[in-house]
């Protein structure tokens, strides 16, 4: 499976492995990475110093390419670049920010950036910021989500038409199926996070996993438009935003609601009740947590077969 990302990355499978907090610790990057595609860790939710410390465990594990996501909005992400500089990271996906602050400076060190957008004109900013690659990530995703709402299956095409650059489609994605259809709309990869949460290898708390198992079509819901808009399930937490929401509430009572280390208390230390749930939609397609390199192995054997099956429809 050789084309423009796999060149980039220098993996044997167009799939990477989203930077999802709490959950995107070295054992999965390091699996993900030994299974063929790019393993991503995930330090939004790390401190330069645990991020100095995954990174350290990731490269004992694998001797295969992996990369760091870093979200833009987080007060510690310049202190997070500095350890990758000194660790000799290669590859490095940014979120949730302007794309040109730091775009140069990693990429005088020789690393490769990719951006994460959820809209063209997002698009066309890495672009001129330079980066190498762009993950679209449609409303479907889980996590921190556009506030557009674009689907992935009108988001790719749009920024494939707007731009040349390497891209990534994100939001949906869990099987080989959805793989292939994403190509088919022009993406170049894949990045898939909420199938690697129910991963053997992900930090996420078994009791959050148990969950994802149990989500049905509808069971995920866009939450804190006002704040920065995440695809939560439903528990306590998620019905006492809402009601907030839907009476009017301020920025400022929504913040104290959310409080702090929501998304850890939920998604790590396993609170079902009171915690932030991030997953995506396609968690109505998970029916069984499995080690990492069999998820990629599953992905990459049903792209194959849905490829060959519509070359036979097309006879």
């Amino acid at each position: 499976m050789n084309n423009c990302i796999t060149k980039l990355f220098h993996i044997e499978f167009p799939v990477i492995q989203a930077g999802m907090i709490w959950c995107s610790g070295w054992r999965l990057a390091a699996a993900v990475s030994n299974a063929g595609g790019l393993g991503l860790l995930g330090a939004g939710s790390m401190t330069p110093e645990v991020l100095e410390e995954q990174i350290r465990k990731c490269k004992a594990a694998t001797d295969k390419p992996f990369g760091v996501n870093i979200p833009l909005l987080f007060s510690q992400a310049g202190k997070q670049f500095d350890v990758i500089i000194r660790q000799g990271v290669t590859i490095v996906f940014t979120s949730a920010g302007n794309p040109a602050t730091w775009t140069p400076l990693l990429k005088s060190h020789g690393i490769v950036v990719v951006h994460v957008v959820a809209n063209v004109k997002s698009a066309l900013k890495c672009e001129q910021s330079g980066v190498d690659a762009i993950v679209a990530e449609g409303f479907e995703a889980g996590g921190h989500n556009g506030r557009e709402e674009t689907t992935t299956f009108t988001l790719i095409p749009l920024v494939r038409k707007a731009t040349t650059l390497p891209l990534i489609a994100a939001g949906g994605i869990a099987t080989g199926r959805g793989m292939l259809a994403a190509m088919a709309l022009g993406a170049d990869g894949v990045q898939v996070g909420s199938r690697f949460i129910a991963s053997e290898e992900s930090s996420a708390h078994p009791a959050f996993k148990q969950k994802i198992l149990e989500a049905a079509d509808g069971g995920t819901f866009l939450a804190m438009k006002k704040i920065v808009p995440v695809r939560l399930l439903r528990n306590s937490f998620f019905q006492k935003m809402q009601q907030l929401e839907d009476a009017g509430a301020s920025q400022e009572a929504l913040r104290e609601l959310l409080g702090k280390g929501r998304a850890k208390l939920g998604m790590f230390e396993g609170n079902m009740d009171e915690g932030e749930l991030e997953i995506g939609q396609v968690a109505a397609l998970i029916g069984q947590v499995k080690p990492a390199g069999e998820i990629i192995r599953e992905m990459v054997e049903e792209y194959e077969d849905a490829r060959q099956g519509l070359r036979l429809l097309n006879c």
